[in-house]
Formats: structure tokens, C-alpha cells, sequence
């Protein structure tokens, strides 16, 4: 059963390198691959650079990466603000697109409250009024993305401009009516207690009308101190009944230090949607599953 495991895991390994090499079009994190996938579906396969998982304020370079980033013809990263790794390697190369960067997107600071609580851990944290980089997770800012993006893939793909706008128009239609339902059904939520572990939200929050009570902004990477747990704690005792949403990367046990014996719901929520499969439907998915998580949670309470 291990050498079955061990040898699914190099297959795996060797599938995903071969597909980084072989895509024309290459996304850093998992939500733009969605977005381009959408719109490239029935054309080609737009790859992703960052495994299943890892975050990218944390990501280390294989020299597969840089072997695929020196051969995609289209590169697509949110920015220094997010994947600040690929500053250096991406400065001077005409095929990256640096997101951030697009006309028409809604762009927001963070506040200094946010800066209070990252201030003790490591070096992800948001100093007050640097961007926030979670863009994908605006509807808003995900339909920019995707125009802007049609456009600027068209001259990779001369001979399916009709295509890439169909497919565009698809995308135009599904998200309307993914945002309609979503505005419909967090329309009572507002006012919910909610903590997050990360604020990787606000973006998606200004656009349903709903705020967090508190961001825990703890690293999955440095683990806090039995006296910032207990601060922590504090805080959700004196919110009463709410709800904690935590992230993929942060464990169980760490979780249940924070909530054990509160009146609190716990739940989770991946902003990186890593288990969301690559297709036409699969940003819909992400920020369905992301939202249907949010909103289930702050019904029950």
C-alpha cells in the first residue's frame, strides 16, 4: 500500500511537470487558472504553477517551474503583493501579465486594525495601506479579469476568436447568475458574528455587505504562543454566538484550542479553491463552495 502510494505520488509529480511544460498559458495560483481555463475551454489547458495547497507567500521555485515559466507564452500573477518570489524572475519577461496592474479592477488597502494583528508573526503579514491582492474574490473584479484576459489571449489563438468569446459570454452569464443568488441569500446574513483566521475576504465581503468581528491572522507557519491563544479566546467570548471559519493549512488542533467550549461554530474556507478542478464551470464552483460554506455557517447561528 506505501509503494502504491509512493509511486502514485511520483506519477502525479511527473504529469504535473510534463503539463507545465507543455502549456502555452501558465497561471500562478489556482483561482486564475480557473478564470483562464473558463475562457481558453475547448481551445487549450492553462497550467498552474503552484501545487494543490501551498500558499504562495511560501513557495520555493523547483527548477521545473523556471523551465516552464521561461517557455509559456502567457503568464498570469496577481502581483508582487501575493507571489512576491517572482518579482526578480518576472521583471524583465515581456510573456507576464502582472494582474494587479489591469485597468478597471476595484483595488483596496488594508486597514490598520489588520496591521495590529499580523504585527508578532512572520513575514506575511499587511502593513496599513499596502494592497490587498485577494482580487479573484470580488465577482466584480473576476469579470474584469476575464475580459481583459479574452483579450489579450486572442493573438495566441488567431483562429479561435469565436470560440474564446463564447466562451467569455458564458462566463459573463454564469457569474450574473451566481451573484444574483448570492446577493439574495446573504442579504438577511448581515450582521452575523464571523471570525476569520486570515483576511483574505474583504474584497467578497464589501461586495455581499457583510464584515468580519475579527481576524485571527495566524500563521500556518508559526505557531502562536499559549498567551496569544488565550487573547484569541477572549475575543471570541466576548462575541458570544458566532462563527470561526479557519483555512485548509491551519490544523484541527489549533482550531479546537481556540473554540473548545465557546458558543461558536466552526467551518471552512479556501480562498485558493485547491481542490477546485480546472474547467469551464470551475471558478463558479470555487466561489460557490467558498460562499455556500460562508452563508451555512452564518444561518445556523
Amino acid at each position: 500500500m506505501l509503494l502504491r502510494s509512493l509511486l502514485a505520488l511520483v506519477v502525479g509529480t511527473l504529469f504535473s511537470c510534463a503539463a507545465l511544460a507543455d502549456s502555452r498559458v501558465l497561471a500562478t495560483i489556482k483561482p486564475v487558472q480557473l478564470i483562464s481555463a473558463a475562457l481558453l475551454d475547448g481551445i487549450d489547458e492553462p497550467a498552474v504553477l503552484l501545487p494543490p495547497g501551498v500558499s504562495p507567500h511560501a513557495f520555493a521555485l523547483r527548477p521545473s517551474d523556471r523551465r516552464a515559466l521561461a517557455s509559456a507564452e502567457r503568464i498570469y500573477w496577481v502581483g508582487p503583493n501575493l507571489e512576491r518570489f517572482l518579482e526578480d524572475i518576472l521583471h524583465d519577461n515581456g510573456n507576464a501579465r502582472e494582474l494587479m496592474e489591469i485597468p478597471d479592477l476595484t483595488l483596496r488597502e488594508y486597514e490598520e486594525e489588520h496591521a495590529e494583528h499580523g504585527h508578532d508573526h512572520h513575514d506575511h503579514h499587511h502593513d496599513e495601506g499596502s494592497l490587498d491582492a485577494h482580487i479573484w474574490l470580488s465577482p466584480d473584479n473576476a469579470l474584469v479579469l476575464a475580459r481583459w484576459m479574452a483579450a489579450d489571449l486572442a493573438p495566441l489563438y488567431p483562429a479561435q476568436q469565436d470560440k474564446l468569446q463564447s466562451n467569455l459570454q458564458r462566463f459573463e452569464q454564469q457569474l450574473a447568475a451566481l451573484d444574483a443568488d448570492l446577493k439574495s441569500r446573504f442579504a438577511p446574513l448581515k450582521g452575523k458574528s464571523y471570525f476569520v483566521f486570515h483576511d483574505a475576504y474583504a474584497y467578497l465581503e464589501e461586495h455581499l455587505g457583510i464584515q468580519h468581528t475579527g481576524v485571527f491572522s495566524l500563521s500556518h507557519e508559526v505557531q502562536p504562543g499559549a498567551r496569544h491563544v488565550n487573547e484569541l479566546r477572549e475575543q471570541l467570548r466576548s462575541a458570544g454566538r458566532a462563527c470561526v471559519f479557519s483555512e485548509p493549512q491551519f490544523t484541527p488542533r489549533l482550531v479546537n484550542s481556540l473554540t473548545e467550549g465557546l458558543p461558536v461554530d466552526s467551518a471552512q474556507l479556501d480562498p485558493l479553491g485547491a481542490d477546485t478542478p480546472a474547467s469551464a464551470d470551475g471558478y463558479m464552483q470555487m466561489l460557490g463552495g467558498l460562499t455556500d460554506s460562508l452563508a451555512s455557517c452564518l444561518e445556523g447561528i
